[in-house]
């Protein structure tokens, strides 16, 4: 260790602004457009703002006014929507990343801040310890057993020890001790950014229901482009009028794409996260709230996760004597039980090998024994060397001075490793792992306590290379949270397997897993076991094994590895360095907020702030909600674009008197109505009753399967018989054109409002599903009744939509056939 009394200066605020103006803040440079301006860029592109915007430079040249302004009208509503709908879903975006946005301790104002690295200026004085990613470019000035990855900048994954005076890079993780350093380079001119890397920055892959969209829309534009072709060539041999032909096509072509699809799934990702956010789930990319729904196993570690935070040390094992003493809580109102000098003696070898200032648990609860005992070691016995935890199982070393100057060395770690440094008798090592079994039965975690002399000055390059002496054991008690029942129940409940992965004893991890009900605590594997097997048993102990003790790092990311193979959807939780490769592997990697390092946070999907594992059952819940609402909104969409394809295609194909119906005037109504219903209304539908009991849904599920489509299709197809037995009826009547149009305008638009409320629920009745919250929905229908209603009977609005006068009694008709059309499937509901 190198210890220094060296004062550290932070700046002043004035010297904050001082160096910011002059040197920048510590970001990357944007290209320089505002979200805004990509926003508007974005919904310009988009294939129906360009049809729109054709269709109206047609009307202009027929100098047909009127229609053109209405198209004018309708852009700026389709921009405006579009606009609206992603600059909500950015807003929602913004907030969470403004959550988990990593931040630093800076000394400044005489005193250290916790700041975002973003605020971070040259001239800093920034403290980092061992999880931490490095914010900026810096000199070192107080170093304590420190060490950094620095594969980012050079590809070497090996950690290189650093000492004062040496340069340190933004980009780099703290593997091991603290240090404070001077910011040197910030944003652009840090060696990361001057080599091109964006720090933080998410690159999104499509995920599968993406890939599912964009190759369902790419089979609706195929279909488009040749139903185009088609409709503008038949109108073309009619009427021998080009443009005529073509406005009719693009009539068709808008009715055919499908847009409202990428438009609900962006939606609902994004509203799907910050919902997500006020639940303490913090979501890194919206797309992982899909994959949540799907979850299959969830492997989960055993300190703070199922267990409390605290621990306590409850024995104390004294291997001179033989003699197991128990430890009072010393948060207790009881005295401290009776303890032999010798047993002291292993109590103040376990606080020499923990740090002086302790931030892990297990060292803390080692200081909180000594304190309720007649023991002061830390301002006694100052730190001389240091070698940090290490090895398989590991062990940590510290080498302190008495105050008479005898250099005292004290090592814990795992019993294991104790033992195999130590060679005590057979018998003495036969005991100590009877009595270390005993102990971690009973759900304690078990240390090893050992003492070497030293004569010094130079020490060894390994701790196992001292002279060790076995001195006995500790057993810490880490009980279970008081909800860890209820929450491994509800994952079972939900069908989801749940995997104890902990780096514990196998007796210790099962006392724990039975205490918490976790299924198939009879059994486990260890991780040097799981090193052994080949990839087929690998596979197979993986999907089978409910306990995994003693775990390191590689054997994590073997069976993360071994479970995806397996053709499971893995949800991993890790707060550790060690955890990042696994947390990065899973399908759902999940750090803690509070007791995460921030390599894991960098590393993992989704962050629990509270560390509270009741987070992950209410976030696959919304996952499963939220692809649940998806799934209605795209069957929605795929329903109601069938009655107006066919509305404007099998008129013209088979030559009826009244073909051309419907002009993009029409379409675009539609549209405008088709598109709040499905991202707004449904993204804000609650979650029906009973998907936590319910199985999770495999990751290959396609986002409309066959029965789906089927269902949507016929549904679809059910409505279009409304729609064109209206049409053709009135028109065998001998109804004039104007009156034809408006009756099956009116059908189709009743049909629509009908759709929205039976595909509430595939499973329940409509009238069940009736008095179900969801103010949205019911907001959207009342608007769209409320247009209808004005297109039909304001004069204005009617002759622009080419619309006549109908009877009331007519109009009833209409909501006749769109319930016909419509509510057939209230019938197979009942079936089923």
């Amino acid at each position: 260790m190198q210890a220094t009394s060296q004062v550290i200066h932070g700046l002043s605020s004035r010297a904050v602004y001082r160096s910011r103006k002059q040197y920048g803040p510590n970001t990357l440079p944007s290209d320089g457009r505002s979200e805004l301006f990509s926003t508007v860029k974005e919904v310009a592109t988009e294939p129906m703002f360009l049809l729109l915007l054709v269709a109206c430079t047609l009307y202009f040249v027929l100098g047909q006014l009127e229609e053109a302004i209405t198209l004018i009208v309708a852009l700026v509503l389709v921009a405006g929507i579009s606009v609206y709908q992603s600059v909500r879903s950015n807003q929602a975006l913004g907030a969470l990343h403004k959550l988990t946005q990593p931040q630093a301790q800076v000394h400044r104002n005489g005193k250290l801040t916790l700041l975002p690295t973003e605020e971070i200026v040259v001239g800093d004085a920034v403290l980092v310890a061992e999880g931490q990613q490095l914010p900026a470019d810096g000199q070192l000035n107080v170093t304590s057993d420190f060490a950094v990855d620095e594969a980012t900048l050079t590809g070497e994954s090996v950690a290189v020890a650093k000492v004062v005076g040496e340069p340190v890079y933004a980009g780099t993780s703290v593997v091991a001790g603290s240090a404070w350093f001077t910011v040197t380079a910030v944003g652009q001119q840090t060696e990361l950014g001057q080599i091109g890397h964006r720090i933080g920055e998410i690159h999104d892959e499509k995920t599968p229901l993406q890939r599912q969209i964009s190759q369902f829309i790419w089979w609706m534009a195929w279909i488009g482009a040749g139903e185009f072709i088609l409709v503008w060539a038949v109108n073309y041999s009619h009427s021998g009028n080009w443009m005529t032909a073509l406005l009719f096509a693009l009539t068709l072509a808008m009715s055919i794409l499908p847009e409202e699809i990428p438009v609900a799934f962006s939606s609902f990702m994004a509203l799907g996260a910050a919902r997500l956010s006020q639940l303490g789930v913090l979501t890194k990319q919206p797309q992982t709230v899909e994959s949540l729904g799907s979850a299959t196993v969830i492997c989960t570690d055993k300190t703070g996760t199922i267990t409390q935070d605290g621990m306590v040390v409850r024995y104390v094992y004294d291997a001179m004597q033989g003699q197991l003493c128990s430890v009072a809580d010393p948060l207790a109102a009881t005295p401290a039980g009776h303890m032999s000098d010798s047993a002291l003696h292993v109590l103040a070898y376990a606080r020499w090998a923990s740090e002086t200032a302790p931030f892990d648990p297990m060292e803390k609860a080692i200081v909180a024994a000594c304190q309720a005992l007649p023991l002061s070691l830390a301002d006694t016995h100052p730190l001389i060397h240091e070698y940090p935890l290490a090895g398989t199982p590991p062990m940590m070393t510290h080498a302190r001075q008495s105050p008479d100057g005898e250099l005292l060395v004290a090592g814990k770690g795992a019993v294991e490793h104790i033992v195999a440094v130590c060679h005590p008798e057979a018998a003495v090592s036969d005991q100590i792992r009877l009595i270390t079994s005993q102990l971690s039965a009973k759900g304690l975690r078990v240390l090893g306590v050992a003492a070497a002399s030293h004569a010094g000055p130079d020490f060894p390059a390994e701790q196992d290379d001292f002279n060790w002496s076995l001195l006995g054991l500790i057993a810490l008690e880490n009980p279970p949270k008081p909800n860890a029942k209820a929450v491994i129940g509800a994952f079972t409940e939900a069908g989801i397997k749940v995997k104890l992965i902990t780096g514990d004893f196998p007796e210790t991890a099962q006392a724990i897993a039975r205490q918490v009900g976790l299924p198939g605590a009879d059994t486990f594997v260890t991780g040097q076991q799981l090193m052994g097997m080949n990839d087929s048993t690998l596979q197979y102990y993986a999907t089978t094994q409910s306990i995994f003790a003693r775990m390191f790092p590689e054997a994590k990311l073997r069976v993360v590895n071994a479970l995806k193979l397996a053709g499971e959807v893995v949800a991993m939780t890790g707060d550790g360095v060690n955890d990042g490769p696994a947390l990065k592997a899973a399908h759902i990697g999940v750090a803690m907020g509070k007791r995460g390092t921030e390599v894991a946070r960098q590393a993992a999907s989704l962050v629990l702030v509270n560390d509270d594992l009741t987070s992950m059952i209410d976030a696959i819940a919304q996952g499963r909600r939220i692809y649940q609402n998806l799934k209605k909104a795209v069957a929605y969409i795929v329903s109601i674009h069938i009655p107006i394809i066919l509305t404007v295609a099998v008129p013209l194909l088979a030559n009826w008197s009244f073909a051309n119906l419907f002009t993009p005037v029409h379409v675009i109504f539609l549209e405008l109505v088709m598109g709040p219903t499905c991202s707004i209304a449904f993204e804000n539908e609650p979650a029906e009753g009973g998907q936590m009991q319910q199985p999770p849904r495999p990751l290959t599920a396609t986002f409309l399967g066959g029965r789906e489509l089927i269902r949507s299709l016929l549904q679809g197809l059910g409505i279009t018989g409304a729609v064109l037995g209206m049409y053709y009826v009135s028109m065998q009547e001998g109804q004039s054109i104007e009156v034809v149009r408006t009756l099956v305008f009116a059908t189709l638009v009743c049909s629509n409002i009908l759709l929205a409320l039976v595909n509430r629920s595939f499973t329940s009745s409509v009238f069940s599903t009736l008095p179900t919250p969801n103010r949205l929905l019911w907001l959207l229908l009342s608007l769209t009744l409320g247009l209808l209603l004005t297109t039909l009977f304001f004069a204005p609005v009617q002759q622009l939509f080419g619309f006549a006068p109908l009877p009331a009694s007519s109009l009833g008709w209409c909501a006749l056939s769109a319930l016909i059309g419509v509510g057939w499937i209230e019938l197979y509901k009942l079936v089923r």
